[in-house]
């Protein structure tokens, strides 16, 4: 069997390729996926529930189907991992988040990252650790604790896909499942140095019920994360496509692996340095204004623009906790009809950040709800008049470099960014006014700062994938990122 450490540094495209070719069998990578994470992830908390024994069953059965020649997916044998809020499978635990009273709670659901990773052939291993419900941008909670930064394993990976992140910087994986409602994807691949990429609204379904229309306040995002764009690309492939449970799903497809061979020569890239209205770390501004600059030496162009936002940020942050908050009452007043009251029995086991903004939820009333879609309405014209002259959008990812875990369970982002008081949840992150809006966006690792990752965050046209997929791909060729892994490989075990 090949070393763990010389697997950990084969990403999702070639581990497929050489297992098809029989160079790598599915049990020799799952025997070496087990055995890397045994080592490495204590020290880490990157997954919180591991399925060893099932998954070595299915690289068998994997490697019996490659012996008799039949018909295999394009992610044959491929370990992957799903996250603790949205990835459901028959039988496992579901925590949503490592919510105590939830700790030996089961379902059997299964989700489309499930369905369409296992009909791609991918191997799933186990669940990745994430905050509370995802409400926040750092990953912590009081069942599992923190997921510590393969970078700096006193800081936080960021959330909501904290545990994704961190296990495939850590090469623990080389494809792991993340969602996006406020930048969970794209969050912690900033802070952790991955590739997050967040499809178009509707590119890849949203399957939910008994509301199937619950993924539109704000938009919410099924994607992955992974050390690179390519791998990015076949894991999109497996993912998007539509599906007749979700009414809002889009019928028609992108070749997004083609997309990675297409030149940006020519694009015209407007780059907003704070989004109007955010203070951002000068250290971030600097890292991230260096990055965007390397486009213009494949042929596009770059202007520093303003897109005419002038609602306050701290307003605008209000606005994204109002507008999800609903959800989490939903689901509660569901589990409550079922025998099972959270939020009476359990208020303990919720951070109470969360419980304010549950409280804050219970007061809204019809017209509330308007006048916030009208003000979510404002960031949607300010970010399509980009469109308008250009092709692309940039900008920070986030804020600030990745903050100190704490050690009850609670770890937040900054109250303060140069001088000015940014809401602790989300209000760091450049990312939700995205979710506003539903345009594709990915966070690509823009540098280091002081050892710490900088992520640069690429914004697309209304379904323009393939232009956010081609930009982040010459990017990478450019200013490839992969040496920065060695930092995470010589980590303290």
């Amino acid at each position: 069997m090949p070393p763990a450490n010389d697997l950990a540094a084969i990403g999702t495209v070639e581990l497929a390729q050489r297992i098809r070719k029989g160079e790598l069998s599915a049990v020799e990578v799952t025997q070496a996926t087990i055995e890397r994470v045994e080592r490495r992830n204590p020290s880490l908390n990157a997954l919180v529930y591991m399925a060893f024994d099932e998954a070595l069953d299915r690289a068998r059965e994997a490697d019996d189907v490659l012996r008799k020649g039949e018909a295999i997916g394009p992610l044959h044998g491929v370990p992957t991992a799903l996250k603790d809020i949205t990835g459901f499978k028959p039988g496992w635990p579901a925590t949503w988040g490592g919510i105590r009273a939830l700790k030996d709670n089961r379902t059997e659901l299964s989700g489309l990252y499930t369905e369409r990773m296992e009909r791609a052939g991918a191997i799933i291993i186990g669940r990745t650790n994430a905050p509370t419900m995802g409400f926040r941008g750092t990953c912590d909670n009081y069942l599992f604790g923190a997921t510590r930064n393969p970078f700096d394993l006193s800081r936080n990976s960021g959330g909501s896909s904290g545990g994704s992140s961190a296990a495939v910087a850590d090469g623990l994986l080389s494809l792991a499942e993340a969602t996006d409602g406020g930048g969970s994807i794209r969050i912690p691949a900033s802070w952790c140095g991955v590739y997050g990429y967040k499809p178009s609204f509707g590119r890849v379904p949203h399957i939910a019920r008994p509301n199937a229309f619950n993924g539109v306040n704000p938009f919410i995002f099924l994607g992955s994360v992974t050390r690179s764009v390519e791998d990015a690309a076949l894991a999109m492939n497996v993912l998007a496509g539509g599906d007749p449970r979700d009414p809002l799903s889009a019928p028609d497809t992108v070749d997004f692996a083609a997309a990675t061979k297409r030149s940006i020569q020519g694009l015209r890239i407007a780059y907003s340095p704070d989004l109007d209205v955010f203070p951002v770390d000068p250290r971030v501004e600097a890292a991230v204004s260096k990055a965007v600059a390397a486009f213009e030496e494949s042929g596009a162009t770059v202007d520093t623009v303003k897109l005419g936002i002038t609602i306050p940020q701290q307003e605008l942050s209000d606005l994204w906790c109002r507008l999800i908050i609903p959800l989490s009452l939903f689901d509660f007043d569901q589990l409550k009809a079922d025998g099972l009251d959270l939020l009476g029995d359990h208020a303990d086991d919720f951070p109470p950040e969360y419980l304010h903004w549950l409280e804050v939820g219970r007061h809204q009333t019809a017209v509330d709800f308007l006048r916030d879609q009208a003000m979510r309405t404002e960031i949607f014209d300010a970010v399509q008049g980009v469109f308008e002259g250009y092709d692309l959008l940039i900008t920070p990812t986030l804020a600030c470099l990745p903050v100190k875990n704490a050690d009850n369970g609670n770890t937040v982002g900054p109250n303060e960014i140069n001088g000015e008081t940014v809401d602790p949840l989300i209000g760091w992150c450049l990312t939700y006014p995205i979710n506003f809006t539903g345009h594709p966006a990915a966070s690509i690792p823009a540098g280091l700062v002081d050892g710490l990752p900088v992520g640069m965050q690429i914004v697309g046209r209304l379904g323009a994938d393939g232009d956010v997929m081609a930009a982040s791909a010459e990017f990478e060729r450019i200013r490839p990122w992969k040496d920065s892994y060695k930092i995470c490989e010589d980590r303290p075990i």
